[in-house]
């Protein structure tokens, strides 16, 4: 059974794999990198930092998340919430970070510590999986203004 490390990464290269698939640029920060798992971009014209949420329990119908979310609002930062299913395809959730910092959800366990964490059934304007009003068409590549000359043609 994968730890839980090994479900965030997991996660991290999943939506990587699915933004890589829509036509984005995408690369992984480095672990350390405050609240972003990936930078993405549509060719250059607009730029995103993402941060992945992992869940390995297809029966969880939350994500947690820490403290900074409520505060963390930017429309370049967005959330992708990833629910892993075992063998099948996961399911993604992909959410600005606005509508994350107004709907995040704060419990305090009988030891007193806080958990906080986003409901998977908060109701926001999107359709499908999200994808589309958080990021838009990545478009397509722009041509080079100066075009690299062909290479000469190998003798034969």
């Amino acid at each position: 059974m994968a730890s839980r490390f090994q479900n965030g990464m997991q996660g991290v290269f999943l939506a990587a794999a699915e933004l890589t698939r829509r036509g984005f640029v995408v690369s992984l920060t480095a672990r350390n990198a405050f609240g972003a798992d990936l930078l993405v971009t549509d060719q250059c014209q607009h730029a995103w930092s993402v941060q992945v949420k992992t869940n390995q329990s297809t029966s969880a119908n939350f994500w947690l998340l820490n403290a900074h979310a409520e505060n963390l609002k930017s429309k370049s930062h967005v959330y992708v919430f990833v629910a892993l299913k075992g063998e099948e395809r996961p399911s993604f959730l992909v959410v600005p970070s606005r509508i994350v910092a107004e709907n995040v959800c704060k419990d305090t366990a009988r030891s007193g510590s806080v958990w906080y964490y986003f409901n998977r059934d908060t109701e926001w304007p999107h359709e499908d999986e999200g994808w589309e009003e958080s990021f838009g068409s990545p478009g397509r590549i722009p041509e080079p203004e100066n075009p690299s000359p062909s290479l000469p043609k190998p003798e034969e």
